[in-house]
Parts: structure tokens; C-alpha cells; sequence
């Protein structure tokens, strides 16, 4: 199939899991694919194996560690560098289990999982709505309802649970909301914004969780191939062309958390929008 030929995707954290499955499906129907991650080499060896898979060599690497908002700036600055359109950013990389302070002053989850995130998506914005119709898809979790809103102290200290999936938990309603609130400041653009929960998925995202346990964890979780299959529909199925804002689950829009609101979406917005200047101003 080339059914995505001549469209760009740039989809974060791709050498591994869902987001591998995802690009390696967007090759397979024709798409150039921009993998963002940390390791050049696993990053690499990933579009080797896409490439000899589907036949497409329209693949390339960009260098981006979401907890470090320098590191991410830089990735900006070099995609947009080459001038290329964006036609869809995939935000799906994520960390989960692993306790700490991210490079940038957050923690750890909260600071990869979104503020990375958010000042990626906002630096590459105005070239997504240039290159449009466009769309910009946040790999959430159905964890987001365990969170009972977000304490703006808290995420700007180190994790404190001892699993640091709460605080996981928090990230993900981050990114629910950040699509929400992306969604209504996009309206009449021509790019739309989705949020989605992948399912219970035996994927590198818990890598820092304890090897016993995590062996554990992944006997009852689903292949990273159904994992990337509400990524890919909210990607690309003209059946959601006309939607944002809103969140899936099983290729479903699914009511998300009763925490969900557009008042707290919108602080969300600014607090993060503040967040990023001051680290702009200070790196």
C-alpha cells in the first residue's frame, strides 16, 4: 500500500514497542517516517529493520531526549532546519517506573512524559498547520484515572511513590489534557489533536520497572502490534479527520476521567507555557 506517500510523520520514542510498530506501519503504506529517540544506534538499527521489512528507505533519525527541554529544542531546530513539511507528530514516547528528577527541574514522568512533549509539539506547530491538514496524536493511558488532578508542587519535586506509577499516572492525564486544550486552540487550522489510551502493552515503556515484576506484568498485557493500532487510527482513519480534541481507546472515543476539564486543561496550559519559558530563558 502507498496510500501515505508523499506525507511526513515524526513519531518520538520509535526504536522500540509501539511506537516501532507505528512506524513500521506508516512505512509499510508509503509515509516518510522521522524517528525521534535518545540512542542513534538502536534508533538506526530499528529503521534497518523497517526499511528491509517494508522496502520504504524514507526513514530518518532525529536525536531527542524529552527530559532535557535543551536537548529538545535542538531536535526542533534541526527538523525544521531541513525545511521539510510535518504533516503528523505522534508525541508517543514515554517513560514509566523509574523514580527521579528530569534534567530540566521536573519529575521524572511528569517531566519526560509532558513537558518535554508539550514544548516539542509547540515548537513544531506552526510547521504542522503550514504543511496541513495535519494531526497531532498523544499516546496516554488508561492509568490517567487513577490521577486526582495534578499538585503543581509535586511535579516540580522528585518522584515519592516507591513504583513512581502514580506520578506515571499523572503524566498520562497531562497528555489527555494537553490535547484537549491543543484541540480548541487549533480549531480552523486544519490540524486536529487526539489523545488515546494503546491498552495494557508489554512494551519498553517499563523498562525501569523491577525485571520479576516486570516479567510478571507482561503475561498479562497485549502485543505491541495491537498496541499501535489506535495510534495508527487516530493518525490516519478519515473516519476521525474531523474530530480533536478528544480521547480513544480501541479505535473508540471514550469518555476520559471526570478530572478532565477544560478549566483544568487550560491551567495546565499556562502553568506549562510558563514552565518552558522560564527554562527557555535559563538554557
Amino acid at each position: 500500500m502507498s496510500e501515505l506517500n508523499g506525507r511526513t510523520f515524526l513519531v518520538t520514542g520509535a526504536n522500540t514497542g509501539i511506537g516501532k510498530e507505528t512506524a513500521r506501519e506508516l512505512a509499510g503504506r508509503g509515509a516518510r517516517v522521522v524517528i525521534g529517540g535518545r540512542s542513534e544506534d538502536k534508533v538506526r538499527a530499528a529503521m534497518k529493520e523497517i526499511s528491509e521489512e517494508t522496502g520504504n528507505t524514507d526513514l530518518d533519525f532525529l536525536a531527542i531526549d524529552l527530559g532535557d527541554l535543551a536537548s529538545v529544542r535542538t531536535a526542533a531546530q534541526t527538523f525544521l532546519a531541513s525545511g521539510e513539511p510535518l504533516h503528523v507528530l505522534i508525541n508517543n514516547a514515554g517513560l514509566a517506573g523509574k523514580r527521579g528528577l528530569s534534567a530540566s527541574g521536573f519529575e521524572l514522568a511528569f517531566g519526560t512524559n509532558h513537558v518535554g512533549t508539550f514544548l516539542f509539539t509547540e515548537l513544531l506547530r506552526e510547521q504542522i498547520v503550514a504543511s496541513g491538514p495535519g494531526r497531532i496524536v498523544n499516546v496516554a493511558s488508561a492509568g490517567h484515572y487513577r490521577a486526582k488532578g495534578i499538585d503543581w508542587e509535586a511535579v516540580r519535586r522528585p518522584s515519592v511513590t516507591r513504583t513512581a506509577f502514580d506520578e506515571y499516572c499523572v503524566s498520562k492525564l497531562a497528555n489527555i489534557l494537553h490535547a484537549r486544550e491543543l484541540g480548541r486552540r487549533l480549531e480552523g487550522t486544519g490540524v486536529t489533536t487526539y489523545s488515546l489510551h494503546p491498552g495494557a502493552i508489554a512494551s519498553d515503556v517499563w523498562r525501569e520497572v523491577p525485571p520479576g515484576l516486570r516479567h510478571v506484568m507482561k503475561l498479562f498485557m497485549k502485543s505491541t502490534v495491537d498496541g499501535a493500532r489506535t495510534s495508527l487510527h487516530c493518525a490516519t482513519s478519515p473516519d476521525v479527520a474531523d474530530q480533536t480534541g478528544l480521547y480513544y481507546d480501541n479505535r473508540r472515543v471514550k469518555a476520559p476521567s471526570e478530572v478532565v476539564t477544560d478549566e483544568l486543561a487550560a491551567e495546565l496550559w499556562t502553568r506549562t507555557e510558563a514552565w518552558v519559558d522560564v527554562a527557555r530563558s535559563d538554557g
